[in-house]
């Protein structure tokens, strides 16, 4: 067989049907650097794989691409930012690589940041993330405004406190991140709460596995709909892996629809759903602070449940926001790690 890889990229060369349906090891030997090499046969073709390869890939410990499940997070209660939350200057995040990968960690380990002395200009929000990744625009736009409307199409535009939730399941894909920047806050009330959906899920499974069972299993309607919209999905409120490690929470009580399950599973699940209500909304599990002007809160939609309370009319609240996607700011995160990395060992050396 030819080069199996690109040697400018990586990337292979061939599929799997190109090789003999009668292939077999000849030998396995380490030569002089430590390699693992592999003579195959019937094309007398040499393969050479580093330990340290081999230890990465190894079957049984095969994670090291699973970076959102619950295995690989910090889950958390109120109880534990005693110390305070992740306030980063936006500044230097933007200048100094190490606070940029202290913002991205705490992305992947706590499920959000807060940048603070981000300024007050309109559209900033998207400025912030082609810093750390790509907008995802959807039918509010690249941006949306947050703040009392007459006639709101969502009831985010009101002055009403809000259960905890994520942000569009009713869409599919849903935007993996949300960054919600504060322009304007002289209201009384107003504040802002966070929870840990992984932590909350964990709860409810070590609760009742049933409750947990039912709701990983049993798919339900998400809608939004206007005159010029009707969005649809049919997902399940808690997502596992292979590993029945939980990737993906979804709650939204403004934009379920119809419950849709088999009859006899009705009366279970309605109990399954109303226990996991009660779990996100207990207040041992709920961050709550305000949002000064300057300061943008940056977490995972598919992990963070955010929440907000009521706000007097009188004066102002005016945020904008926008979504993003993992993908973008784990690529980043990556990279800056295998960077640090490098220059770690090159230190070393």
């Amino acid at each position: 067989m030819p080069e199996s890889r690109n040697l400018d990229n990586g990337q292979r060369l061939f599929s799997v049907k190109d090789l003999p349906s009668n292939i077999t090891i000849e030998k396995a030997y380490k030569d002089g650097e430590g390699n693992v090499c592999v003579m195959f046969q019937p094309e007398n073709h040499l393969s050479v794989f580093p330990q340290k390869w081999l230890k990465e890939n190894c079957y049984e410990l095969n994670s090291h691409f699973e970076d959102r499940s619950e295995k690989h997070k910090k889950l958390w209660l109120k109880d534990s930012f005693e110390n305070g939350l992740p306030f980063i200057n936006f500044d230097s995040m933007c200048s100094n690589e190490n606070d940029k990968l202290l913002a991205l960690r705490s992305l992947r380990e706590a499920g959000f940041f807060v940048l603070n002395d981000v300024p007050t200009r309109d559209g900033q929000v998207l400025k912030v993330i082609n810093e750390l990744g790509y907008t995802r625009e959807t039918n509010y736009g690249a941006l949306f405004e947050v703040r009392t409307e007459v006639n709101p199409n969502n009831l985010a535009y009101t002055n009403l406190g809000l259960g905890s939730h994520t942000d569009n399941p009713y869409r599919d894909p849903v935007p993996t991140v949300q960054l919600l920047h504060c322009l304007e806050s002289s209201t009384q009330g107003g504040d802002s709460i966070l929870v840990d959906g992984f932590k909350a899920a964990s709860i409810l499974r070590k609760e009742s596995s049933e409750n947990f069972s039912i709701l990983t299993n049993n798919w339900v309607n998400f809608r939004f709909s206007n005159d010029n919209t009707d969005l649809r999905s049919r997902v399940p409120m808690i997502e596992l892996n292979d590993n029945n490690e939980i990737i993906k929470v979804r709650y939204n009580n403004r934009s379920i629809d119809t419950i849709n399950v088999p009859k006899d599973k009705m009366r279970s699940f309605y109990k399954a759903y109303r226990h996991w209500s009660e779990v996100i909304e207990r207040e041992d599990l709920k961050v709550q602070f305000k949002l000064s002007e300057g300061d943008l809160m940056l977490f995972d939609n598919t992990r963070i449940m955010h929440a907000r309370t009521e706000f007097s009319q009188s004066g102002k609240r005016h945020l904008q926001g926008a979504y993003s996607d993992l993908d973008g700011l784990y690529s980043l995160l990556n990279t800056l790690e295998k960077k640090e990395s490098w220059l770690k060992i090159k230190k070393i050396l």
